[in-house]
């Protein structure tokens, strides 16, 4: 059952685990068909979020109250699609360890020991992180499956584009907040709105509270992208920015897309046509299917009863 696809460029959405605590008060907050989230949900949400984005801690305590709302709502309403599309799902280990690694190495830890020292020293319970990225992994493969048919990807194209590339790459480490507007008059007010929200509170905040891309959890944060997996418009567009800098809203698939350009480097490179090629048509493919599950999870979250005590 499980693609492998979905592992690296496919991005995860990460959350807190439930935990205890004697200090609170464990009210439901919400109710989602079978599924409850509790005052402790949240409060666990916000330390997870906080210990990942460690600017937070300079943010208003309300302010991530809503952050942390907002994404243990989104995997409730994910676990409950895929509890109606799978019969005991599972994934196998060496796909977890792969997506452990993905987590740990993105806070800037190099070890899987190193990870549940940090995670200890949080009061985070390590298993229970394993079962939130499960769900977000299996919510990947849900998407693979239904929207897989439906990916086009023009080969020739990417082709002469890594032919066309010199000798010298050059590469973004690269933030991004993706968001929607209901119609293009709202475009400038809502950039105007998040510009704000940067420039007080800094980008990984404003992915935070703006971003409906998997990567808002850790403050919009991606991986290194070379220039080759940039489409023409987007390397247009950051092709003149220097670090720090973050780009006006850019008109892609779904909806709109602000980058901020974290750090750059240029490596010499020979470069291996059919080994980008493969990389570049999975980058493709991920961001296409990235936009499905934008799509379909709006689609679920409409379809079902939420309600807030």
């Amino acid at each position: 059952m499980f693609k492998k696809e979905i592992l690296v460029c496919f991005g995860l959405i990460f959350f807190i685990f439930n935990t205890t605590s004697n200090s609170l008060e464990n009210k439901i907050l919400f109710k989602i068909e079978n599924q409850i989230i509790t005052s402790l949900d949240v409060n666990n949400e916000y330390k997870y979020l906080v210990a990942l984005n460690p600017n937070l801690k300079n943010s208003k305590e309300d302010d991530i109250i809503k952050l942390s709302k907002k994404s243990i709502l989104q995997e409730k309403i994910k676990k409950i699609e895929i509890e109606k599309n799978f019969n005991n799902p599972k994934i196998p280990q060496k796909f977890s360890e792969q997506i452990l690694q993905n987590v740990y190495s993105r806070i800037g830890l190099t070890n899987l020991d190193d990870f549940k020292k940090y995670l200890i020293s949080n009061n985070i319970d390590f298993e229970n992180v394993k079962k939130k990225l499960e769900i977000e992994a299996l919510w990947n493969e849900l998407i693979l499956i239904k929207f897989s048919s439906r990916i086009k990807v023009n080969e020739k194209e990417l082709r002469k584009r890594i032919k066309d590339n010199d000798k010298f790459l050059k590469s973004y480490l690269l933030s991004e907040i993706f968001f929607e507007v209901s119609n293009l008059n709202q475009l400038d007010n809502k950039f105007q709105e998040i510009n704000k929200v940067i420039n007080d509170k800094g980008f990984d905040f404003a992915a935070l509270k703006y971003s409906i891309s998997s990567s808002s959890n850790l403050g919009g944060k991606l991986d290194w992208i070379n220039e080759n997996s940039l489409n023409k418009n987007i390397r247009k567009v950051i092709n003149n920015l220097e670090i720090n800098d973050f780009t006006k809203p850019i008109n892609v698939p779904g909806g709109f897309l602000i980058l901020q350009v974290n750090d750059i480097k240029r490596t010499k490179i020979e470069i291996d046509i059919e080994k980008e090629f493969i990389k570049l048509k999975n980058y493709e493919k991920n961001n296409q299917l990235n936009q499905f599950s934008k799509i379909y999870f709006n689609k679920v979250k409409k379809d079902l009863e939420i309600n807030e005590l």
